[in-house]
C-alpha cells in the first residue's frame, strides 16, 4: 500500500483543523469628544476561506461613521484580511467596544472587547479675567477707540504680512527631486529604496514618510506618462490616468488605479487630517505604490515620434497657459491687496478722526479755508465799529431815514459762502430819545428778519453782551427757516445779532450761518470777540 495518499489526507486534515486568527486593534484608547477611533480587525485565513466582517451603525455606544473596504495582504498560502472602522462618540465618558462576531467559513469568531475613554473639553470660567464696570461717558466726551478700530489695525497689519509672505512664497524656486537614474522607473525604484533606509515612519515621522512616498509616485507618473501629477489633486490625477490609458491604449486594471487612489487618499488624511495609520497599513501602502509603479511602467506602450511630439506640444502649451494664469492671479492678488490696504487705511483714518475731519482733510472745507485765511480788521459806519472779518464788508445803502441823521449798511453776502454778514450803523439826532431803545430794538429783530429775509419759524433768545473794550449790549440768537436763493429748497439757518446803544447812535451786527458748520461757529465767535465801539465822528476833537 502506498503511503502518498495517506500523507496527503493527513496534510488536508491539518489544514482544515488549523484555527483561524482574528486580531483586534484600536489606534488610541483616549480621544476628545467627536474625535474618530480607528478600529481594525485583521483575520489570517486560508486562501479559500470566506470571511464576513460585522456591520451596523453602532458598535455598543459608539457610532460607526466610516466603514472602509477590506484590504487583502498575501502571505504565502494564507491571506490577511484587514477591515477598518471609524467610530466616534459625542458624550464624554468610558465606553466599551464590545466583542464583534467575525464569520470565517460559517464559523463565528468573537473579537476582543476594548474599553476607550472620551475626554471632555475643559472650560474653566474661574480663570477668565474680570473687569470693572466702565465709567459713564458724559455727553460731549470723546471715548477711547472702539474695539473694531483695533480690529481694523490688526487686519491691516495681517494683510500686509500676508502680502509679504505671499510674495516670498511665489518667488521661491520650486524644489525638484534630483534625477538619480536615466529612466523614470529606475529613478522611482532607487528613491523607494532610499526612503525605506531613512526609516521615517519607524521614527514617528509618518507625515514625512507619506509625503515622500506619494511624491515618488507622482514624479514617476509625471515623467513617464506626462501628466501634471505634482500639481493635481488625487481625484484629478486618477482621472488623468484614465484618460491617458485610453489615449495611449495602456492596459491598466481598475484594481491598480483603486490601490493607487487609496494610498493617495490615505496620504492626504495623514498630511492634512493628522491621521496615523497602523504599521501593517504603512507597509501595505508602500507595497501598493511599488506595485502600481511597476504595473504602470509595463503598461506604457512605445509611442510614435509624431504622437510624442504632439503630446509634448500639448504639455508645453498647457504649461504656458498655467504660467499665464499664475501671472494674472499674482497681478489680481497684488492689486486687490493694494486696494484692500488703501481702504483699510481710509477706514482707520475715518474711525480715528471722524467722517467730517477725514472729508475735510481730503477734499477741503470752504468754512475752514475761510477761517484759516487772512482776516481784515477795519472800522465801519458812524458811529464807527471796529471788527475783524474774513472778508472786507461792502457798503450797501447810505441815506437819511425818518428820525435819523445817517444810516449805513455794510455786508458780505455771496451764494455758496458759509456765512452772511450784515452791519448797520445809525446816527441819531439830538432829540431822539434812547430810553428803552435797546429792548425795543431787540423786540423788532424777528419782524426785521421776516420782512427782509422772508424767514419763518424764528426762535429768539437774548443774553447780555460786552465788547472787549467794555461796552454793554445785547446778543440775540436763534434759528429760522429760509428758502435757498438758487435751488428754492427750504433750509434751517442760525443767526446771531449784536446790538449796541450809545448816546447819539446805534450799532448792529448780524451773522447768518449753517448751525451744523463748526468752522462757521468759530468765525462768529472770533468776529464778536474783536468788536470795538468808537465815538461818533462829530464827537472826535
Amino acid at each position: 500500500m502506498s503511503i502518498r495518499p495517506l500523507v496527503t489526507m493527513i496534510l488536508l486534515m491539518m489544514a482544515w483543523c488549523m484555527p483561524a486568527q482574528v486580531v483586534t486593534a484600536v489606534d488610541s484608547t483616549q480621544k476628545k469628544i467627536g474625535a474618530q477611533f480607528n478600529l481594525t480587525l485583521k483575520a489570517t485565513v486560508d486562501t479559500t476561506s470566506r470571511v464576513v466582517f460585522p456591520t451596523g451603525r453602532n458598535f455598543g455606544a459608539l457610532e460607526v461613521i466610516r466603514n472602509y473596504k477590506v484590504d487583502t495582504v498575501a502571505k504565502g498560502k494564507t491571506h490577511e484580511l484587514i477591515k477598518r472602522y471609524g467610530l466616534t462618540q459625542f458624550d464624554s465618558g468610558s465606553y466599551l467596544i464590545p466583542s464583534l462576531k467575525v464569520t470565517i467559513d460559517k464559523k463565528p469568531f468573537l473579537t476582543d472587547s476594548i474599553r476607550v475613554s472620551v475626554q471632555p473639553v475643559k472650560v474653566d470660567t474661574l480663570k477668565q479675567r474680570l473687569y470693572d464696570i466702565r465709567d459713564i461717558i458724559r455727553e460731549g466726551e470723546v471715548p477711547g477707540l472702539a474695539w473694531w478700530v483695533y480690529f481694523l489695525i490688526a487686519l491691516a497689519v495681517a494683510a500686509a504680512g500676508f502680502g509679504v509672505w505671499w510674495l516670498i512664497q511665489n518667488n521661491k524656486v520650486k524644489k525638484e527631486i534630483p534625477v538619480v537614474q536615466a529612466s523614470p522607473i529606475e529613478k522611482a525604484n532607487t528613491l523607494l529604496v532610499a526612503l525605506e533606509q531613512k526609516q521615517l515612519w519607524q521614527k514617528g515621522e509618518v507625515k514625512a514618510y507619506y509625503s515622500e512616498l506619494t511624491d515618488i509616485a507622482r514624479n514617476y507618473i509625471e515623467e513617464a506618462i506626462h501628466i501634471p501629477a505634482m500639481e493635481s489633486t488625487t481625484a484629478e490625477l486618477i482621472i488623468g490616468l484614465r484618460l491617458a490609458a485610453q489615449k495611449k491604449q495602456m492596459n491598466i486594471s481598475a484594481e491598480t488605479l483603486e490601490n493607487l487612489e487609496t494610498v493617495l487618499k490615505q496620504a492626504d488624511l495623514v498630511k492634512f487630517a493628522k491621521n496615523r495609520p497602523l504599521e501593517f497599513e504603512i507597509a501595505s501602502d508602500r507595497k501598493k505604490i511599488e506595485n502600481a509603479i511597476v504595473t504602470l511602467d509595463k503598461a506604457i506602450p512605445e509611442e510614435k515620434d509624431d504622437e510624442e511630439s504632439q503630446w509634448e506640444n500639448y504639455l508645453l502649451e498647457r504649461e504656458e497657459k498655467l504660467k499665464k494664469k499664475a501671472r494674472q492671479r499674482r497681478l489680481v492678488y497684488g492689486v486687490a491687496s493694494g486696494v484692500f490696504l488703501i481702504l483699510a487705511a481710509v477706514v482707520l483714518f475715518v474711525a480715528i478722526k471722524g467722517f467730517d475731519e477725514a472729508r475735510t482733510a481730503v477734499f477741503g472745507h470752504p468754512s475752514k479755508k475761510l477761517l484759516e485765511g487772512e482776516w481784515i480788521a477795519s472800522e465801519y459806519g458812524n458811529p464807527p465799529m471796529l471788527i475783524e472779518t474774513p472778508r472786507v464788508l461792502t457798503r450797501m445803502v447810505e441815506g437819511d431815514t425818518a428820525g435819523a441823521v445817517n444810516r449805513q449798511k455794510f455786508a458780505f453776502s455771496k451764494v455758496g459762502e458759509p456765512l452772511d454778514i450784515l452791519m448797520i450803523t445809525t446816527r441819531f439826532e439830538d432829540q431822539v430819545p434812547v430810553d428803552n431803545l435797546l429792548e425795543r430794538s431787540v423786540e423788532e429783530i424777528p419782524q426785521m428778519l421776516s420782512q427782509n429775509l422772508k424767514a419763518q419759524n424764528i426762535t429768539v433768545k437774548s443774553d447780555p453782551f460786552k465788547s472787549r473794550t467794555g461796552q454793554s449790549g445785547m446778543k440775540t440768537f436763534g434759528n429760522m427757516k429760509l428758502v435757498h436763493p438758487v435751488t428754492g429748497k427750504p433750509l434751517v439757518a442760525a443767526y446771531e445779532m449784536l446790538t449796541f446803544i450809545q448816546p447819539g447812535g446805534m450799532n448792529q451786527l448780524l451773522v447768518i450761518y449753517d448751525p451744523q458748520d463748526k468752522y462757521a461757529i468759530e468765525m462768529v465767535n472770533r468776529m464778536f470777540d474783536s468788536v470795538e465801539l468808537k465815538l461818533p465822528l462829530t464827537w472826535v476833537k
